[in-house]
């Protein structure tokens, strides 16, 4: 018994082979589907957009008009109307995008953070690229860092020409409820 054979049969045993490395693979997955609750007979994800509306919405998202398209912790894409939130010369208000951008990104940390958590703003600014006076603008948030206590989202604003209006960045605390 040579010293090379002993040595490939070690990793023989170490290493399995591939079918049994795809059997790992596939209960890794399910496990990982179980812990963020995907629903592993049809492997899809909760319907985030019914817990939402379910939810209610804030009463100054209502007031803006903000209304929410799209909602996972990975994406979520919301529209508000720029008629009712101009200022007094008639284009979009500045903090009218702050507001839209907190609210995805509070939702989306929310989301992440799961029921049994609190979610707080601590941080969030806002580069104002192009002014709109009319129709609509469209939010996309997309997390930067999705943490165990820190969740930070940037949200691309665009007009309903599809140009960058605004760009933000969230930074959210999650903390455990009282």
């Amino acid at each position: 018994f040579s010293a090379g054979r002993a040595k490939k049969a070690r990793y023989a045993i170490e290493w399995p082979s591939i079918s049994s490395n795809l059997f790992c693979v596939e209960l890794l997955f399910v496990a990982m589907a179980l812990i963020i609750d995907i629903n592993s007979a049809t492997m899809t994800e909760p319907d985030y957009l019914a817990i939402i509306k379910e939810r209610g919405q804030g009463a100054l998202d209502i007031k803006m008009g903000i209304e929410m398209l799209e909602v996972s912790p990975q994406r979520l894409v919301a529209r508000m109307p720029v008629e009712g939130n101009t200022q007094p010369i008639g284009i979009l208000h500045g903090g009218a995008n702050v507001v839209l951008a907190e609210s995805l990104g509070s939702i989306g940390t929310q989301l992440h953070a799961g029921p049994d958590r609190k979610v707080v703003g601590v941080d969030i600014n806002a580069t104002h690229h192009k002014s709109t006076s009319s129709g609509y603008v469209t939010a996309v948030a997309t997390p930067v860092s999705l943490g165990r206590t820190l969740c930070v989202y940037e949200i691309v604003i665009t007009n309903e020409a599809g140009q960058r209006t605004c760009t933000a960045r969230i930074t959210c605390l999650i903390l455990n409820k009282e």
